[in-house]
């Protein structure tokens, strides 16, 4: 069966492949500051904009009410990453770290929480380094802050909305080869793919939720 299926941060790794695999049998509304990479293929609707200006994100509900009535999925991919000494982050770094991380995200479900039935599935990226005890690494302050409050608010909107049959979890990646994990560590070579790690997000959104509410689940074949 066919379903709608919105998906952040599409211009580029991850995402990018989420939105070729998925849209082969399912519409997609594509959402990212840049669309273009993804704006030919069939089936595939896009909106540009920035999901760190919230003012923004309404434009995704005023779609899904003009054209879609429904919402089957959620992912939210779409994340910042700064990679500096703690001593040399600021507020602003943090700040926009959380706007993308966590407030859009936030924000977004709220928008599109009336479109949402029961069997929808809403699941968010995070990191393994944003898991508590998890092995952290210097420089990744706000990100893998930001990615911890990702899984608890998951978790969160996972038991407020469990009595209406909305599934909410959380994927913990660890290290992907992406164009964010290379501006961020240029020597190191993560051991799977994007395309890898999106064929197993885009099965876990179209099914997880059969099995799963509320859950923080690991997926990493190495330490980070």
């Amino acid at each position: 069966m066919q379903k709608n299926i919105i998906i952040t941060g599409v211009s580029r790794g991850i995402g990018l492949e989420l939105v070729k695999i998925l849209a082969k049998t399912h519409q997609i509304l594509a959402i990212s500051r840049n669309t273009e990479p993804v704006k030919y293929l069939d089936n595939v609707q896009t909106l540009d904009l920035d999901l760190s200006e919230l003012e923004e994100l309404g434009k995704a509900a005023t779609f899904v009410q003009t054209h879609w009535k429904k919402v089957d999925i959620i992912i939210h991919n779409a994340g910042q990453l700064i990679h500096k000494p703690f001593a040399q982050t600021g507020y602003q770094d943090f700040l926009h770290t959380y706007n993308v991380n966590v407030f859009a995200v936030a924000e977004l479900t709220r928008l599109l929480l009336p479109f949402l039935k029961k069997g929808s599935h809403i699941v968010s990226i995070s990191s393994i380094g944003g898991i508590q005890g998890s092995v952290k690494f210097p420089g990744l302050a706000a990100y893998s802050s930001s990615k911890g409050a990702l899984i608890t608010l998951t978790e969160l909107l996972a038991e407020e909305y469990k009595e209406q049959g909305i599934a909410c979890n959380v994927l913990a990646l660890g290290a992907v080869q992406t164009e964010m994990l290379k501006e961020a560590f240029p020597d190191y070579k993560a051991p799977i793919s994007a395309g890898e790690m999106a064929r197993y997000i885009a099965e876990f959104a179209l099914s997880g939720n059969t099995y799963f509410n509320g859950k923080v689940l690991p997926v990493a074949s190495s330490t980070p």
